[in-house]
C-alpha cells in the first residue's frame, strides 16, 4: 500500500509556478490558463512562463525550458500537447519540481498507446520524486485563496469562498457542483484529479481532513483505484470530525461501462462500495441536488443529539405535505417544550395550529414582529435539531418579509433553519435567502433527503465516539486460478481456528459411514465429498435426517448413484457424516469475498434458500471489531426474529457475533490464500445453544503470491 501524501500544501498554495506551454493564442489551453492566473487569481508568488518559441507573452518574459528557469518552482502546470508531455516531465523531475499538474488529455483514457505513455509519465515522476496531478483533468481551483490552476473559462464566475472541499475525478460534474455557488453555496477548494496516474481523490480528502478552512468534504467518484488509500483518508476525516459526502456513479452495468470508458477507474461492486461508506461514516447520496443540499446543511451546522424536527409554515396543506415527508423518511417531529408552546399560544391567533407542525395561517404574514418572535421561539426549542420552513409560493412583499424573518430568526439560535423554496418563480425573497447563506432546497422531498442524511450521520457519530484506525485485511491482484477445498478440509481448518462445529467425519466406505453415525448418535446428515463438487444438493449429493444404520447404508447407495450419473468425471473421496443440528433455530449465512479494491469483505444475513430471495444481508470490510460484528447482526431487517419477536425464543446473538469475529480473524490470518468463503447455512439456536456452520465452502488461490 502506498503511503498517503499528507502535505499537499505546496500544490494547493505554491510559492512559485511554471506554466509550461503558456500562450496568448485566443482560447487555447495555454492562453486560458495564463488568463486565469494573471487576471482572475490573487497569486503573489513567482510565475514563470515557459514557451520555447516566444521571448515574452503579455509583457512577461518567457523561458525556453524548465531547465533554463532561474529557480526551481514548487509547481509546474503542463499544457503542452500529449506528444511533448513526457519530455517536459523529465525536465521537471530532473530540476526537482515538487508537483506537476498535467492538464493535457490523450493518456490512459485514449487506448493502449496512451496507457503506455501514462505509465512512462509515472515512472519519470517517481524517479525524480515528483508528484503528479492528472493527466486529462481541468486543473485545481483554490477559491479560498483565489488561485485558478485551470484552463476553465468558468473559473472567474465560480469564486464564492466557503467551508466545503470538493474532490472529483471528472470535471463536468465537478463544475456542476461548483455552479451551485449561484444558490449561495461556498466551495473553498476543488480538486478534479482526472486519470489519477499518481495523486487520487483520496489524497485530497486526506489533505482536506486537516485543512483549517474546510469543514465538509464532498466527493464525486467514478472509481476507486486504491482502496487502502481511500479508507485511510476517510478515517482521517472522521477522526477530525469532518463529514465526507459521496456520490458514486457506476452503480448499474450501464454506469460502470460509462465510468470505465471515462477515467479507466475500477468501479467496483456498488454493494461493497456502499457498505464501506456506511462502515466508515461516509454519507452516500444519489444525485447532485442531494449532494449540494446535504453538504450545505452540514456546512451550516453539525447534527446535535436532539433529532426532533419542527415544521413552521403559513399553509395548512404545506404543513401536511411536509409532515408526511418527515414520517415517510423515518424521522420524528419534536414535542415542543412548555415555554415554546406558551409563546405560540399567547402570540398566534386562536385559530392557528401551535402544535408541531406550526401553521400560523396566512392572516399573520403581514405582522413581521409576530412571525419573528414565534419562529425564534420554535428555533430555540431545546427538543429539536432542525426547523423546516417550507415556502409554497412567491407572493411578492409577503414572501420577502418571510425571508427577512428567517434571516433574523437564524441570528438568535444555532439550530439550523431550513427554508424550502417550492415555487418555480424565483423572486426577491429567494435572492435574499441565497445572499444570506441559506441555499434553499427546491422541494420538500429534496430537503428531507438532506435532513435524513444529516440526522443519520449524527447517529453514526454518537455510535462511534472513538474511531480507531483500521486497515484492510489484504489487497492484491485478482487470482489467476483457484481451487475449492473439500468440505472436510474446510471444516478442519475452521475447527483449528476455534470455530464450533457439529461432530463430523469422513467415511470412505459404507461401513465407516455407519460406524461414524453410530458413534455420534442419530439423526445424521450424509454429504458427498469431492473436490469437483461444490454445490452438493444440485447433484443429489445430500441426505438428511438419517435415523439409523440402515438409512445410512441406503443414503450411501443413493448418493453414489446420483452423483455418478450427474458427475461421472468427479473424484469421490467418500461421504461426510455429520450430526444433525437440533430442531428449531434459524438458518443464516456468512460469506467472504475478495474485492479487488477493498480486499476481503464479509456478507452476513438470512441463509438457506432465503439469501437469494430476500437478500437481507449486511456487509463489512475486514477485519471486524466487536462493534462491527454487533452492528452487522442488528442491521438485518430480520433481526427482530433473532431478538425474540412474537414469542420466539431469543437467539444466541452473542455466539453469532463471536462467530463473525472468528471468521474475520481466520480470513485475515490467511488473507494471501483465501479468495472466497461460503458458510451457508449457519445454524443459530436459542441463547446458550451457539452458532454453528452446517456447510462450508472455502476457495483458495492456487497462485498465492501476495501484492500489497
Amino acid at each position: 500500500m502506498e503511503t498517503l501524501l499528507t502535505d499537499l500544501s505546496r500544490l494547493i498554495r505554491p510559492r512559485s509556478i511554471a506554466l509550461v506551454g503558456a500562450s496568448d493564442r485566443q482560447n487555447s489551453i495555454g492562453e486560458r490558463t495564463l488568463t486565469n492566473l494573471l487576471d482572475h487569481s490573487e497569486f503573489d508568488g513567482d510565475l514563470y512562463l515557459v514557451n520555447p518559441t516566444r521571448d515574452a507573452i503579455r509583457g512577461r518574459r518567457c523561458w525556453p525550458s524548465v531547465a533554463s528557469l532561474p529557480a526551481t518552482p514548487d509547481l509546474a502546470v503542463i499544457v503542452v500537447p500529449a506528444s511533448g508531455v513526457l519530455a517536459v516531465a523529465e525536465e521537471c523531475a530532473a530540476r526537482g519540481v515538487l508537483f506537476a499538474i498535467v492538464l493535457t488529455s490523450g493518456f490512459g483514457e485514449a487506448g493502449e498507446e496512451g496507457e503506455r505513455a501514462q505509465m512512462r509519465l509515472k515512472e519519470i515522476a517517481d524517479a525524480g520524486g515528483m508528484r503528479l496531478y492528472g493527466p486529462n483533468c481541468p486543473g485545481l481551483t483554490n477559491v479560498n485563496h483565489r488561485l485558478g490552476l485551470t484552463f476553465s473559462p468558468s473559473f472567474p464566475h465560480d469564486l464564492v469562498k466557503g467551508p466545503i472541499g470538493l474532490a472529483t475525478q471528472g470535471g463536468g460534474l465537478g463544475r456542476n457542483v461548483m455552479q451551485a455557488m449561484d444558490r449561495g453555496i461556498g466551495i473553498g477548494l476543488w480538486a478534479s484529479t482526472g486519470n489519477e496516474v499518481d495523486l487520487q481523490v483520496a489524497d485530497f480528502i486526506d489533505y482536506m481532513a486537516d485543512a483549517p478552512d474546510i469543514k465538509v468534504i464532498v466527493t464525486l467518484l467514478e472509481g476507486i483505484k486504491d482502496g487502502a488509500r481511500f479508507v485511510a483518508a476517510i478515517q482521517r476525516a472522521a477522526a477530525n470530525g469532518k463529514p465526507v459526502i459521496a456520490l458514486k456513479v457506476g452503480k448499474s452495468e450501464y454506469g460502470q461501462r460509462a465510468a470505465q470508458s471515462h477515467t479507466a477507474s475500477l468501479t467496483g461492486s456498488a454493494e461493497v462500495n456502499s457498505a464501506v461508506f456506511r462502515q466508515f461514516g461516509v454519507i452516500e447520496v444519489d444525485d447532485i441536488d442531494e449532494l449540494v443540499d446535504t453538504a450545505w446543511l452540514f456546512a451550516r451546522a453539525q447534527p446535535a443529539a436532539a433529532e426532533g424536527l419542527a415544521i413552521y409554515t403559513s399553509s395548512g396543506g404545506t404543513a401536511a405535505l411536509t409532515a408526511d415527508a418527515v414520517g415517510l423518511s423515518g424521522l420524528t417531529l419534536a414535542t415542543f417544550a412548555p415555554h415554546t408552546r406558551d409563546v405560540l399560544r399567547t402570540t398566534l391567533p386562536d385559530y392557528a395550529a401551535i402544535d408541531n407542525p406550526v401553521d400560523t395561517t396566512a392572516a399573520v404574514l403581514s405582522d413581521s414582529a409576530l412571525i419573528e418572535k414565534t419562529l425564534s421561539a420554535v428555533a430555540n426549542d431545546p427538543n429539536l435539531g432542525c426547523v423546516i420552513v417550507p415556502i409554497a409560493l412567491d407572493y411578492g412583499e409577503t414572501t420577502i418579509q418571510m425571508a427577512r424573518t428567517i434571516i433574523a430568526a437564524q441570528k438568535t439560535c444555532d439550530t439550523p433553519i431550513v427554508p424550502i423554496w417550492m415555487s418555480d418563480r424565483m423572486g426577491e425573497g429567494y435572492r435574499m435567502l441565497v445572499e444570506n447563506g441559506f441555499a434553499p432546497p427546491r422541494s420538500v422531498g429534496k430537503a428531507m433527503k438532506a435532513i435524513r442524511r444529516w440526522v443519520e450521520y449524527g447517529r453514526w457519530k454518537r455510535a462511534h465516539p472513538t474511531l480507531a484506525t483500521r486497515t484492510l485485511s489484504t489487497t492484491r491482484a485478482l487470482a489467476t486460478s483457484t481451487k475449492a477445498l473439500s468440505e472436510t478440509e474446510g471444516k478442519r481448518q475452521l475447527l483449528a481456528a476455534g470455530v464450533g462445529l457439529l461432530p463430523n467425519g469422513l467415511a470412505r466406505t459404507v461401513e465407516e459411514a455407519q460406524s461414524l453415525a453410530d458413534g455420534m448418535g442419530y439423526p445424521v446428515v450424509a454429504k458427498i465429498v469431492s473436490p469437483q463438487i461444490v454445490h452438493k444438493s444440485d447433484v443429489g449429493g445430500v441426505k438428511i435426517g438419517l435415523q439409523d444404520a440402515a438409512q445410512v447404508a441406503q443414503a450411501w447407495t443413493s448418493i453414489m448413484a446420483s452423483v455418478g450419473s450427474a458427475r461421472p468425471d468427479a473424484t469421490i473421496d467418500g461421504l461426510l457424516i455429520e450430526k444433525m443440528a437440533p430442531r428449531g433455530g434459524t438458518e443464516l449465512m456468512v460469506g467472504v469475498t475478495h474485492d479487488p479494491v477493498f480486499g476481503h469483505v464479509m456478507t452476513f444475513g438470512l441463509g438457506g434458500i432465503f439469501v437469494e430471495i430476500l437478500r437481507d444481508v449486511t456487509r463489512r470490510m475486514l477485519p471486524l471489531d466487536a462493534a462491527s460484528a454487533s452492528a452487522m447482526v442488528r442491521e438485518m431487517r430480520c433481526f427482530p426474529l433473532l431478538d425474540g419477536a412474537r414469542g420466539r425464543p431469543a437467539a444466541d446473538v452473542a455466539a453469532l457475533e463471536a462467530l463473525l469475529l472468528r471468521i474475520s480473524d481466520f480470513v485475515v490470518a490467511h488473507a494471501h490464500r483465501i479468495e472466497e468463503m461460503d458458510l451457508n447455512p449457519v445454524w443459530v439456536g436459542a441463547v446458550g445453544e451457539g452458532a454453528i456452520p452446517l456447510d462450508a465452502v472455502i476457495i483458495e488461490r492456487i497462485d498465492t503470491e501476495q501484492t500489497a
